[in-house]
This record gives structure tokens, sequence and C-alpha cells, in this order.
């Protein structure tokens, strides 16, 4: 992502997006609930099947819901924090994780593959990082919402869910520092050990986090602020993404740790901006437990996992396509000559 590939944007634009985003389809969730009832099963007993089923539905804006035409979009970012040694990695893996993807070499794309998906990896300036916001803002008003247009590229005619994920070396501690300006706490309480640092390496990340929150808390006067002087470009590209899909009607799957910290910047600035949104997966990330308490979310796996890349919103595209298949294929009792309750 150069400069010169958007046209000037500011931040106050995403606000204005941010409030007028469209409602739910209650007619397709009504649509939905009337076909489970009648469906050769007891009421309830697939359980978030079901109601997977209806909120594809209410934000698909159509009964039955469809998953035909999946898409991962991976964001890939650096972060100018990353030279205070909050990583087990140098920031040049960034780029060349990017390529693996391109190659088809890692786990995304092997996820992407199973469930027959559309993957798209997006570099976002490799070569120029965000500043080190323990010394400035991590990205200016301009900067921040090019990146956050750029995301919304990521949303397209035609797709039936989008799953998110990024890449970035240093972006869990962004993750961290978004959470903690967001949500309050301490920094102990966000940060974890991302790509594997421990004992003073992981103290001095803690100390990094608090310091830089610290150094900006007064400017951070909204959400988006905090996006700006403590995120990332792929937070911010996550986070326009997030809102084209919301206007384009397609539902969104969040991975881990950093991409619902993205996410949580706009459940910050309006509790409603994430409903067309589900969590795939807990983190093994410490904080990502607590985040998920804040943003009121449950998410559908818990299997320890914390690599990022749409590895998990990837996964759970299959759960989301169980729950269709049950809807759309099973017979009704009449089609069937099953009794019903009480017959």
């Amino acid at each position: 992502m150069a400069n010169e590939d958007l046209p000037t944007a500011n931040l106050d634009e995403m606000r204005r997006l941010l409030r007028s985003l469209p409602g739910p389809d209650l007619e397709a969730g009504t649509a939905t609930v009337l076909r489970e009832r009648n469906l050769t099963k007891p009421a309830g007993s697939l359980g978030r099947l079901e109601t997977l089923t209806q909120w594809l539905a209410i934000w698909q804006g159509k009964h039955p819901p469809v998953l035909n035409h999946p898409r991962t979009a991976v964001f890939a970012a650096n972060h100018g924090v990353a030279a205070q040694g909050v990583s087990a990695y140098p920031a040049s893996v960034t780029a060349q994780m990017v390529e693996n993807f391109v190659e088809g070499g890692a786990a995304v794309n092997q996820l992407v593959g199973l469930v027959d998906g559309d993957l798209r990896v997006y570099e976002m300036a490799l070569d120029e990082p965000t500043r080190d916001f323990t010394i400035a803002p991590a990205m200016d008003d301009e900067d921040c919402a090019k990146a956050m247009s750029y995301g919304m590229m990521a949303v397209e005619t035609g797709l039936d869910i989008l799953a998110l994920g990024e890449m970035g070396i240093g972006n869990t501690t962004a993750a961290a520092a978004v959470c903690l300006a967001l949500f309050g706490g301490t920094a102990e309480d966000w940060v974890g050990p991302g790509t594997g640092v421990e004992g003073e390496q992981l103290r001095r990340k803690i100390a990094v986090v608090q310091k830089g929150v610290d150094l900006h808390r007064a400017a951070m006067t909204d959400p988006f602020e905090v996006l700006r002087h403590v995120g990332g470009f792929e937070l911010a590209a996550i986070a326009g993404a997030i809102i084209a899909a919301r206007l384009a009607r397609t539902p969104v799957i969040l991975d881990g740790f950093v991409c619902t910290a993205a996410a949580a910047v706009l459940f910050a600035a309006d509790h409603h901006a994430l409903d067309h949104c589900i969590v795939a997966h807990r983190s093994a990330e410490p904080g990502h437990t607590r985040l998920l308490a804040a943003l009121r979310q449950e998410p559908l796996l818990d299997l320890g996992m914390r690599l990022g890349e749409g590895s998990g919103a990837t996964l759970a595209i299959s759960i989301l396509r169980a729950g269709v298949a049950c809807h759309t294929g099973m017979a009704t009792f009449d089609e069937a000559g099953v009794s019903t309750k009480g017959a």
C-alpha cells in the first residue's frame, strides 16, 4: 500500500460511515426461525448451528443464507515499535511470511483450500512501518484513514462471508496497547507472549505498552484516535474491512487477538458496529479472553491457537457451512412424514 494508491482520506469520514451502517434484515431472520421450527429434529437441538444460520440470514439479508463464495483477507504491515525488541522475530519476517502466503506454504493456505475459499493477501508498505508509538503517534490522521480505506477494498460484490486475518511482527504489542487504551486495566492484563517472548523480553513488552498508552492518553479522545496513536496499518485495514462488509451486507468472521482488537475500535465507538461479526476462536494470547468479555462475544472454537493470519477465522467457515447445510437440506416434518411433538 503506497500513499499514492488512495485518494486523500480522513478519520472524520470514517466516523461518519460508522453512523450510517445498515441494520439487520429481520424478515430474513424470521424466515430462518420458521423453517428451523419445522425441520425433523427437536427444537433447538442443533444449538449454535441454528443461531449461526439465523445470524447469516440476517446479515446477508436473504433466506436461505448461502456460503458458496467465502473470502479470507489477510492484511500485513510492519510496526515501528518492533524496534523496542517486543517480538521473538525481526520485522523482516513479515515480508517473508507474505511471500510464503503467495507461494501457498502457510497454514491459512491449507485451510482456505479445505473450504474452497478465496485468499487475498494485502501487503501494506512493509518498508514503511508505523512510527514507534513510545515516541510519537503510530500514524497521522490521513495515513490511518488511508489504511482503513485500503481495507475496505477487500469487500467486493458477491462475497458470502469475509474471514479476516493479519500478519505483522510487533502487532500483538499494538493490539495490547489498543485494548489497554480502550478498556483500561494495566498493561499486564493485555500483554502476552505473542511470537513466544518470555522473561525479561516479556517484561520489556509490558513496559513498552504501558509507556505508549501513558504518552498518548490525553490525545486519545475517541476510539479512532486510539487506533491512530497506538495501532497499526493492518489493524486500521481490518477496521475498514469490517465497515465495508456491513455496508455490503457481508457477514464477517474475526480471527484471534489482533484481529479482534482492531474490531474493538469500532465496538468502542458504537456497540452495534460488530453485530454482523462473530469471533472464530479464543486465542491462547491471554488478553483475548478479557477482550471477548468486553465485546460480549462467545468464540466458536477454543483450540489453543494463536497463529493469526486468518487461520481460526477460515477454519470456522466449515462450522457455518454445516449449519447452512442442515438448515437447507433437512426435510420438514411434513416432507418426511414424521410426527411432530405431541401429535
